[in-house]
């Protein structure tokens, strides 16, 4: 609409002081003649009027306006906890309703806005997606770009769970928001919540996860089920008290992410299943680890090993040099020698649990050890612990420790043959596609070429009665042997000359790289571990590694985090892995099995805020609908409101009907203006009010 308006400018043709004092001083003596009944006195006023007007110079204003509508904005709430029960359709009926009933109100223009999850990415802060449902902050964008002064109303369609702030959004506004609740107003379900969870934790040591199982059909206390499952192995069950703050306690086994996976038992009452698992990655690392390297007599080798072990801050390295056994006799006094007495009864006896590793390295039978403690050092193997054994000629002779108990977990016989020439160690086929050795190089290596190491120039030759050989020596004997040893694992290098490696001999070797790896592999370390599937997300894609010695390429089945699965053959490499990678379609734990073994990998946010509590509440929506005058109605309880235009400052909802600003706001597109008196006409009026005045007094 347009139209002109007329106002009322004056732009006085005096200082405004001086017609102020002119304006007292004629209404002064005009009320003094007024009061003295004077003959015309009035016409002296009106006469003093007409001046006072002529001097303010008053001019008519016109302005063209044209009406401007007023804007309502709908938010329809499209996110994830809007798919259970009957949201989706309550929703979609209340948007086509609502639309129909805007649509028939004049002067009303209507904008729609979907906080959608449907394209929603696994991270990110938009509304909708991962980490929650961002009302406001989508009904702030929204509002951006109207007027405030043409703003009619808000109004949201959601089952309010909301999860961005609110608390400055409603003195901000202009206009009433209003609040459609889908869903129930009394719905109950069971989910579970993670209070608090390490981002590490000490491998070997107690780690506690706090959480809270929420359901309010049971009263505080009493007992549910929740199943602890690590890395996709077998589920561990806890009774745990509802509505309370409970810990749970599990052991770490392994550095690296440790994936677990809590699901509490489904209730009486429930909205979804999903809520009711949750995912944690806690990252195992070792506190410090402690060897014990026990070298038989002194030799160049020892620096290897020291140089390996003492590069690593995390690792506690106990070294001792039997410098001195008991068979050697040259009649010094003890009290005259530098040597501490070799504490083998708090070594292995007392405290050989607590090492991650023993190396014994060029150690002989000399009777400095009792025999039942290499039966101990045999069943510390057996329950989990790790041995590494690098072999010297001794080892082939009558004070060979394949004599003692420690021989029924070498993995070696020895011969009794030394063989005292030249030789380049290589990997065996199974050894080029073990972690343990699979990828180590040499600075002379050519491409598409085997390796060309250093010579070594002794080996003990022996008989293989269990374990991998991953490496060979002269004439293809065995000379390196990794087994496992029901728990435990045990490391045989059948020379002592691997420090010629590290030394540079003959062009030398990965002497420290070796090293490192079997180390790591005795302490199981997972990325070492020569049968399993790992995976890792790379942008978009989920690469999934399959380490195997056998080359088998049995095709893996992925599980999305929605149950639906996908079978993958991964392509073999050289060095014993198969890969493949794989796009995702959105956020959680996706499975990979080739029926034996199974790998987890996080993708995104696998706690989902938006699908925590899904229940539909009308408490984190109140503040705002509140604050700004609006109305909250249940769609299942009380129906769609009618809709009213209300003018601002009125009443903006009631029982059943929720109300639209008209605002009546208005443009200009143009102004006029004009002198309201022409000065000819007012210099009459004057003149005719002075002359009627006068005629009056000469009466």
């Amino acid at each position: 609409m347009s139209g002109a308006v007329i106002g009322i400018e004056f732009a006085p043709l005096v200082p405004p002081v001086l017609l102020l004092i002119v304006a007292f001083l004629a209404a002064a003596l005009g009320g003094f003649s007024v009061w003295r009944r004077q003959r015309a006195a009035l016409w002296r006023l009106l006469t003093a009027a007409l001046l006072l007007l002529l001097l303010g110079n008053p001019s008519v204003v016109l302005e063209d306006r044209v009406s401007e509508k007023d804007i309502a904005v709908v938010l329809v709430d499209k996110s994830r906890s809007q798919s259970i029960g009957t949201r989706q359709e309550q929703t979609a009926k209340a948007a086509d309703t609502l639309s129909k009933n805007l649509a028939q109100l004049e002067d009303l223009d209507v904008r729609y806005f979907a906080i959608d999850a449907a394209a929603a990415a696994p991270t990110g802060d938009a509304p909708g997606r991962q980490d929650g449902t961002r009302l406001f902050a989508e009904m702030s964008r929204a509002l951006a770009d109207i007027p405030a002064q043409r703003l009619a109303a808000v109004i949201a369609i959601s089952d309010g769970q909301v999860h961005d702030g609110q608390a400055a959004m409603a003195g901000n506004l202009s206009a009433p928001v209003h609040v459609l609740l889908t869903g129930q107003p009394d719905e109950v379900d069971r989910f579970l919540e993670i209070k608090r969870t390490p981002a590490f934790g000490l491998v070997g040591k107690n780690t506690r996860i706090s959480l809270h199982v929420n359901d309010r059909s049971l009263a505080d206390g009493s007992p549910v089920q929740v199943s602890l499952s690590v890395d996709g192995g077998p589920p561990e069950s806890f009774t745990v008290p509802a509505n309370r703050d409970h810990d749970l306690v599990l052991t770490l086994d392994h550095g690296g992410q440790n994936i677990i996976e809590l699901q509490v038992a489904p209730g009486r009452r429930e909205l979804t299943l999903e809520n009711n698992r949750k995912v944690v990655t806690i990252n195992g690392i070792r506190d410090r680890l402690k060897v014990l390297l026990v070298s038989g007599e002194p030799h160049p080798g020892e620096r290897a090993w020291r140089d390996v072990l003492t590069a690593d801050p995390s690792v506690d390295l106990i070294h001792f040099t039997i410098l001195r056994p008991r068979e050697k006799q040259d009649g010094t006094p003890l009290r005259e020698l530098a040597l501490i007495a070799f504490p083998y009864r708090e070594l292995f006896e007392m405290k050989l649990d607590e090492f991650d590793l023993v190396i014994l390295d060029r150690y002989r039978r000399r009777g400095l050890l009792p025999r039942s403690y290499f039966n101990n050092i045999a069943n510390y193997v057996r329950n989990g612990g790790a041995l590494l054994e690098a072999s010297g000629p001794s080892f082939a002779g009558p004070l060979s420790l394949n004599r003692t108990d420690l021989g029924g977990v070498f993995p070696a016989t020895p011969s009794g043959m030394v063989l005292e020439q030249p030789f380049r160690p290589k990997r065996t086929p199974l050894g080029r596609r073990h972690p343990v050795t699979a990828g180590l190089s040499a600075a002379n290596e050519a491409a598409g070429e085997l390796p060309q190491w250093g010579r070594w120039l002794r080996q003990i030759d022996a008989q293989v009665t269990a374990g991998d050989v991953v490496m060979s020596g002269a004439d293809g004997r065995p000379l390196i042997i990794l087994d496992r040893v029901e728990e435990g694992r045990i490391a045989h290098i059948l020379s002592d000359h691997l420090w010629l490696w590290t030394r540079g001999f003959d062009g030398g070797g990965p002497g420290l790289e070796l090293l490192r790896r079997t180390a790591h592999w005795l302490m199981k370390e997972p990325e070492l571990e020569e049968n399993t599937i790992r995976a890792q997300v790379r942008g978009q894609n989920i690469d999934i590694f399959r380490r195997s010695l056998s080359g088998e390429k049995t095709p893996l089945t992925v599980t999305a985090p929605d149950g639906t699965t996908e079978t993958i053959t991964l392509t073999d490499r050289s060095d014993g892995l198969a890969a493949a990678s794989i796009g995702f379609a959105g956020a959680g734990v996706y499975r990979i099995s080739d029926g034996k073994l199974t790998a987890l990998v996080a993708v995104g946010a696998v706690n989902p805020l938006e699908m925590l509590d899904v229940r539909a509440t009308a408490e984190r929506l109140q503040p705002v609908v509140a604050g700004s005058g609006g109305g909250l109605v249940w769609l299942a309880r009380d129906g769609l409101p009618k809709l009213r235009q209300v003018a601002p400052g009125q009443r903006s909802a009631g029982n059943d009907w929720i109300g639209l600003q008209r605002n009546d706001d208005y443009t200009v597109n143009g102004v006029r203006s004009g002198p309201l008196v022409p000065a000819a006409m007012a210099m009459l009026l004057i003149f005719a009010a002075l002359i009627i005045a006068w005629r009056k007094e000469s009466r």
